[in-house]
């Protein structure tokens, strides 16, 4: 069974980096393999973990809902659709990227959406651990896309209104029903210490004890010139954070009920 984890918060606040340090650490864990889920349809995660995405999930579901006399005789909507999500992949060391692309255009894509999770549902099984890179925001899960979570991560920036984004997150989780075992905030990019109003809003939302991660000159750099999160030194302040995160949370199985 797959361990999931999904990754939001308000444009501009380092998710994408989050999720990729995620990755990081459980690569270093030798927790693999890894299916990452680049949900985000700026596409930004490959490049944080130093791939390429090609091929992407919201192109299937245009080729397959524009022509469906397309997909090949003796075989059902369903089987063409697990097919060819499974030749989206990318595959890397230790992890396989899945990009879900562009929202889709104009036109009724209800079943194509339907046929999709459910093949989605049957790839993530088939990985031990799960990490998604959701859109900024709340837009992913007011889509139902991310449905049972056992970990939420929500990040913000050391801003009152990054936090309240984070409130409204955790209202629509609820809102919609999804299920997520536990969940962690996350207070980026922190000189010294938060400040106590984000974390007044973060304590008044029941979102607990939120981890601050320090303002980080090395990733920075690397945002700004390209280069892989993934291949950050070991010993970075930021990565050490996400590691204890990783052992605490995910490898050590104490998951909050």
């Amino acid at each position: 069974m797959s361990y999931s984890i999904a990754v939001t918060g308000k444009g501009g606040v380092g998710k994408t980096a989050v999720g990729a340090l995620i990755v990081r650490a459980l690569l270093d864990a030798q927790a693999t393999p890894i299916l990452a889920v680049d949900a985000d349809p700026n596409l930004n995660f490959d490049a944080a973990l130093g791939v390429q995405a090609l091929d992407t999930v919201g192109e299937i579901r245009e080729l397959a809902t524009a022509d469906r006399e397309g997909i090949p005789a003796g075989m059902s909507t369903s089987e063409y659709f697990d097919y060819q999500v499974r030749m989206a992949l990318l595959e890397a060391h230790g992890f396989d990227l899945l990009a879900m692309g562009r929202p889709e255009g104009p036109g009724c894509y209800c079943a194509a959406n339907h046929v999709l999770r459910l093949a989605m549902d049957r790839l993530t099984d088939s990985y031990p651990y799960t990490v998604m890179d959701c859109e900024a925001g709340m837009e992913h899960l007011s889509r139902r896309t991310t449905r049972d979570l056992d970990l939420l991560v929500v990040v913000t920036d050391p801003t009152v209104r990054g936090a309240q984004t984070l409130v409204r997150v955790m209202e629509l989780t609820a809102e919609l029903g999804t299920k997520v075992r536990d969940t962690q905030a996350i207070v980026n990019r922190v000189r010294g210490h938060a400040p106590e109003a984000v974390r007044e809003v973060l304590a008044q939302a029941g979102l607990g004890q939120a981890l601050e991660l320090p303002e980080d000159e090395e990733i920075m750099r690397r945002d700004a010139v390209g280069e892989p999160l993934r291949e950050l030194p070991a010993d970075n302040p930021v990565l050490s954070v996400i590691r204890g995160l990783v052992e605490e949370k995910v490898l050590s199985g104490t998951i909050a009920t």
